[in-house]
Order: C-alpha cells, then sequence, then structure tokens
C-alpha cells in the first residue's frame, strides 16, 4: 500500500508535468482528434543509419517480420473465436477473470478489479512499458521504411492527458507506391520488433527470478478430490435428499437456503463449507461449486475428500514437518516417505508472513494403499483454459508446486520482477492484438493488401476488409454482452 501512495503522487506530477510540457510548447503542437501530437526531428538520423548501412540484414528480417505478422493475426483470428466460447460456454472462468473483454490495459488495473492472478500494476510499470513498446515499435517501421527508401518526415510524441504515445511519421504518398510486399513489411515490423522485445524479457525474468530468488516450500492449490455420482448423493448439509438428481438437488438446497455452515480447522484460518454425503462416505464443496457442477448436464461431481487436510483446515505455504525443513514440493514428497498412514505429524505452514501449526494424523492413499496421504493437491492450471495457460508459460523457469521468496531486499526485487513480467506481457500483447485485421491496426491494412495482392483488386480488397472489420467489431460487442451476462 506504501508504494501505492508514492505511485500516485508521481502519477500526479507526470500528469502536471504533461501539462506544462504541452502548454510551453503549443506553438508546435498540432490537434488530431483527442490527441495532440508534437512533431521533431528526434531520432531520424538514427533511423536513416540503420535503414541505409544494414539493408541485407534488413531484407532477411522482412521476410521473416511478415511471416510473424501472418502468424499474429491468424492466431489472433483464432484466439477470438477460442474466447468467445469461452465467454458465452463458460461463466465461471469470466467470472473468475473479472475484467472486460474490452478493457484497456490502465494503471491498477488489478487492484479495481480485485484479480488474484495478477502482480499489481502500478503508474510506474505502465509508463515505462508504454515508452519502452512504442518507442521500439515506431522505430521498427521507420528503419523498415527507410529500407525501402521511404523517407521519414518527422517523429513524435502523441499526448491524451498523462497517456502518451509515439509516432515516426513517413511520407505516405512515398510508401503507397512501394510494391505490396514492402508495405507489409514496414507494417509488420513494428509488431516484430514487439514480439523480439518479449522474448528477451522473457528470458530477462528467467535469468532474473534464478539470480534473486530462492524456494521456500510447498504449495498446494485443492485438496484431494473424487468424482462422486449424483445419483448416490442421499445427505446436503445436513438435509435428506428426496430426489438424487441435478434440479432436484439443486431445488433442495434453495428450498432449505442450504449455507457453507460447517466450520473445519482452527487457527483462525478455518474452512467454511457444506458436508455432502454419498454411498456412506462423507465429502466437503462450498454450496457455490456445488451448483454451478449441477447445472451442468452432468451425472458426476467433484467434491473434497474426507482426509486429514480438509479436517484439519490447512492453509498456506507447507514449511515443516516434524522439524524437518520443506524447500521445494519434491522435498514434501520425500519426507513422506518415512511416514506411513495413521501416523501423527506436526506441520507448520506460512500464511502471509504468520506460521501456523497444525496436528492431525495421516491418511491412506486409495490407490496407492499403504501409502500415506495428508491430502492436498496442486492443479497446474487451476484457474482453467486460457487464463491458466497462460500463468503457467509465464512461470516456465519455476519447479511445480513451489514457493519461492526474494533472497534479499523483498520489495525491490519484487518491484523489479514484476516489472520486467509486464514489459513481457504488454508486449507479447500489442505484437498479438495489433495483427487483428481491423481498421485501427497495422494488420488491418496489412490484410487489406494481402487480398489486394491476391485477387488484384484493390476494389473487392477494401471491400472485404470494411466486412472484416465489421465482423470483428460485432464479436467484441458479442463477447461485451457474454462479459456482462456471466457477471451480472
Amino acid at each position: 500500500m506504501a508504494f501505492y501512495m508514492y505511485d500516485i503522487a508521481f502519477l500526479v506530477l507526470f500528469t502536471l508535468g504533461v501539462v506544462w510540457f504541452l502548454w510551453k510548447r503549443k506553438k508546435n503542437l498540432k490537434r488530431e482528434g483527442l490527441m495532440y501530437l508534437y512533431r521533431t526531428q528526434l531520432g531520424i538520423k538514427f533511423i536513416n543509419y540503420v535503414g541505409g548501412k544494414y539493408k541485407k540484414t534488413l531484407r532477411v528480417l522482412s521476410y521473416v517480420a511478415v511471416i510473424c505478422g501472418y502468424l499474429l493475426m491468424t492466431s489472433m483470428i483464432y484466439f477470438l473465436y477460442y474466447i468467445i466460447k469461452i465467454y458465452f460456454f463458460n461463466p465461471e472462468i469470466v467470472r473468475a477473470i473479472k475484467i472486460p473483454p474490452l478493457m484497456p490495459l490502465i494503471p491498477y488495473l488489478p487492484s479495481l478489479f480485485n484479480v488474484s492472478f495478477l502482480p499489481p500494476f502500478y503508474f510506474t510499470y505502465w509508463i515505462i512499458a508504454i515508452a519502452v513498446i512504442a518507442i521500439f515499435h515506431e522505430f521498427a517501421h521507420g528503419i523498415f521504411a527507410k529500407r525501402y527508401g521511404i523517407k521519414i518526415k518527422t517523429t513524435g510524441f502523441g499526448f491524451l492527458g498523462p497517456f502518451l504515445a509515439a509516432f515516426v511519421e513517413p511520407d505516405e504518398k512515398q510508401m503507397q507506391k512501394k510494391s505490396k510486399f514492402q508495405q507489409i513489411t514496414v507494417l509488420s515490423a513494428g509488431t516484430f520488433t514487439n514480439l523480439i522485445l518479449a522474448l528477451l524479457f522473457f528470458l530477462l525474468l528467467s535469468g532474473f527470478f534464478v539470480l534473486t530468488y530462492s524456494p521456500a516450500g510447498a504449495m498446494f492449490n485443492t485438496y484431494a478430490t473424487g468424482l462422486v455420482s449424483i445419483g448416490s448423493i442421499n445427505m446436503v448439509g445436513g438435509m435428506i435428499v428426496d430426489a438424487p438428481t441435478n434440479q432436484g438437488i439443486i431445488d433442495l438446497i434453495d428450498k432449505n437456503n442450504i449455507t457453507n455452515d460447517l466450520v473445519l480447522g482452527t487457527n483462525g484460518n478455518s474452512l467454511n463449507l457444506t458436508k455432502i454425503t454419498a454411498n456412506g462416505k462423507n465429502y466437503f464443496m462450498t454450496i457455490d461449486i456445488l451448483k454451478e457442477q449441477l447445472k451442468k448436464e452432468t451425472s458426476q461431481v467433484i467434491l473434497y475428500e474426507d482426509l486429514p487436510a480438509i479436517n484439519a483446515g490447512l492453509k498456506g505455504i507447507l514449511i515443516e514437518i516434524d522439524g524437518k525443513e520443506i524447500q521445494t514440493h519434491d522435498d514434501l514428497s520425500l519426507i513422506l516417505k518415512g511416514y506411513g498412514p495413521g501416523d501423527e505429524i506436526n506441520i507448520k505452514t506460512n500464511v502471509d508472513g504468520e506460521i501456523l501449526e497444525y496436528n492431525f494424523n495421516l491418511g491412506e492413499n486409495p490407490v496407492a494403499k499403504g501409502k500415506p496421504m495428508i491430502g492436498i493437491g496442486y492443479a497446474t492450471s487451476q484457474r482453467g483454459g486460457i487464463v491458466g495457460r497462460i500463468a503457467d508459460f509465464f512461470n516456465f523457469f519455476k519447479k511445480p508446486a513451489t514457493y519461492y521468496k526474494p533472497m534479499f531486499n523483498a520489495e525491490f526485487i519484487v518491484f523489479i520482477y514484476n516489472l520486467i513480467w509486464w514489459l513481457a506481457l504488454i508486449n507479447f500483447s500489442v505484437a498479438l492484438i495489433n495483427m487483428w485485421p481491423v481498421a485501427i491496426f497495422d494488420g488491418g491494412r496489412m490484410f487489406m493488401l494481402t487480398i489486394w495482392a491476391i485477387t488484384g483488386s484493390e476494389r473487392f480488397a477494401k471491400a472485404l476488409f470494411k466486412i472484416v472489420t465489421y465482423v470483428i467489431l460485432g464479436a467484441l460487442f458479442a463477447l461485451m454482452i457474454g462479459w456482462f451476462s456471466a457477471i451480472f
């Protein structure tokens, strides 16, 4: 919270600085729409030097850039289709994501929507990311334009309040006279550069993590579960189930206002669940998740097994068993090999810096008889679908189910790590979004030129381009409807 205050102060000072800059140089500003453009010659010598000196290298890279552009464009079309499916058919994932699909990436976004799977996004992060992305993106356009003999007229900055944008302005008349491949190369150059930057920041992120973090415990994000036939359920929350069907159990819950009134565990970190009886065995689950499963056309539900961890209300990062230190999830597995079912153990966990202790007897693994079982698990994509995949991809350099902590100066290490993380993510996101075949993106003009080159008809290419733009905008509107339906 302390850094938020410094960050907001920086936001205010930065905004005042931008206002002062605009006022002092108002004669050099030109308004275009909602933005004010400040044109300079800054960087043109560098663009002309690189674009003129390394023509052979840039020609080779131009093919790579164009191929990457088409791959990203195809990926974005599929991505849009996949997201629409999620937003209309998997409302539980939408509720977990929370953020509207058309919400721009603005400072403090994770905090505004209380999104736990994203790190804080300070204004400091935002302004650094925008500067890196915009400058490299636009200079790449300029360098490839110069490679093909297109004059760079100006560079500069765009201002919309405290929000900034960079631009490189080529001679559009010269641009339109170039071959379609050369124009497509210039258009795809910015996206290609963002893709390279994303890769570099990913590598930097992994290197920084290895040098500054150390393993400090075993994590779990679920309790042991089992598949239970709905027809075998005979009691929910102490109420007898007369109609063991999906709708019958939902009606029972609603009619009797069954809530999570079963308290498991102590230490002030207890679990509030509902007990469910089926086939003579006890299971546990929250009412909301149980109802969510029952609403689907399924004959089985996933419930928590009646095992030691859930009965004890086990929470946090596992750091010690009977005085034996746990650094990784592998350590946990190795230590448990020295125990058997029924053995009493003492477990220490770390819950946001608070050390909790639990004493209980180990259970027996129902699959591997004679093996001890705590009753916890770790789902690598516990958030499901695309969110889980993205989270897993961004953590490829971490050992699974292992908690890490900074080796020194924790606040500074976390700040830098999250900054690099956002730089990688935003560069990758910009590379993807910029290749949408929509009018406001580079991918839009690239799509139109491609259709023109294939069909030989400029008129047909522009008409198809307009249709595709409207279709995608309609799909995005449908996404907002899907989000609104899932959230509200």
